[in-house]
């Protein structure tokens, strides 16, 4: 199925805050301190430079969309998930419909035992990075034993001349069920509200972004009880539904994938950012397009079966709109 492309340009006030799980962008080297065996030329899953570069057009081409109808240009600010390393992140900002945003990029390695990290890309013209860290997310097994996660990514920056905090996570998985293994997630979430409460001892009103694949939805535990307190807004609560989300499993909807901010983006103050709107892009180019699955993201591998598709995760996106 061909690609969509959004050629008409606006000309807005409007900027786009995205973020997506690329589903296992790995590169196609063997990198002995990662699990990468599946993602090699000579695995079951035949994972070669034609496939890689494949990939890289695709999400290259999904990423330049996401938001563009509402502000005529490609995301400023991108977080992502499921990435080996940052050679493929600027693999992926040199990409046909990338290339021109100038897009810088921020990886650090996590010790997740499967090798993929977080990361951010930002253009560099109009997002200013001042300072970025990876911290790390202690969580143990039923055995006591530790449970390598993902780092959360915490970048500061300058959006045009306004200061505003960033964290990139991805909390640990619901492989094992969902209910054993919400106390992992409820600790990454707790985690981010150290973070948070550090920002704000040194600066009350500080603007800070969350945004990740949090493995769990807008109602559940980890988010509505023990991230999205009263100085937070999730704006995804309402975009989820019996028939829309960001990813499917057993034929549900999931929302993992969100964009929650602190309440002063619903401020309006000159030379600052306020909330104008949030969704899930789903575009219909994104989506398998017939047959049982119809509807779902269009994957680039579903199990070992290759099916060359973009994700198995829709992204997400909030406009904001600069108050000048």
């Amino acid at each position: 199925m061909s690609s969509k492309l959004y050629f008409k340009k606006k000309h807005t006030n409007l900027h786009t805050i995205a973020f997506y799980n690329l589903e296992n962008l790995f590169d196609t080297k063997d990198d002995p301190n990662t699990l990468d065996n599946d993602f090699l030329p000579d695995s079951e899953k035949k994972w070669n430079k034609k496939r890689y570069q494949k990939k890289l057009f695709k999400l290259g081409t999904a990423i330049s969309n996401i938001g563009f109808p509402k502000t005529g240009k490609a995301p400023v600010i991108l977080g992502v998930a499921e990435v080996e390393n940052k050679a493929v992140l600027e693999d992926l900002a040199r990409t046909k419909h990338l290339i021109n945003k100038n897009y810088g990029v921020i990886h650090y390695e996590s010790p997740d035992e499967r090798g993929i990290d977080v990361g951010l890309l930002y253009q560099k013209e109009i997002f200013t990075v001042t300072y970025s860290e990876s911290i790390q997310v202690l969580v143990n097994n039923e055995f006591g034993e530790r449970d390598f996660t993902r780092d959360i990514l915490w970048v500061t920056g300058t959006l045009h001349t306004e200061k505003i905090h960033i964290l990139v996570n991805h909390w640990p998985s619901r492989r094992d069920g969902a209910e054993l293994t919400s106390y992992k997630r409820i600790a990454a979430a707790d985690k981010n509200r150290e973070i948070i409460n550090q920002i704000t001892a040194e600066d009350p009103e500080a603007k800070i972004i969350i945004m990740g694949d949090f493995n769990d939805d807008p109602d559940s535990e980890s988010v509505k009880k023990h991230l999205v307190l009263q100085d937070l807004y999730n704006p995804m609560e309402r975009l989820h539904t019996r028939h829309r989300g960001t990813l499917t499993y057993k034929r549900q909807w999931n929302l993992f994938d969100q964009i929650i901010f602190s309440n002063n983006f619903h401020r309006y103050e000159e030379n600052t950012h306020s909330f104008s709107e949030a969704n899930i892009f789903d575009d219909s180019f994104l989506k398998i397009y017939k047959g049982r699955y119809k509807g779902n993201p269009y994957r680039t591998y579903a199990g070992r079966k290759y099916k060359g598709g973009y994700s198995d995760h829709f992204p997400v996106y909030i406009c904001l709109k600069h108050n000048t």
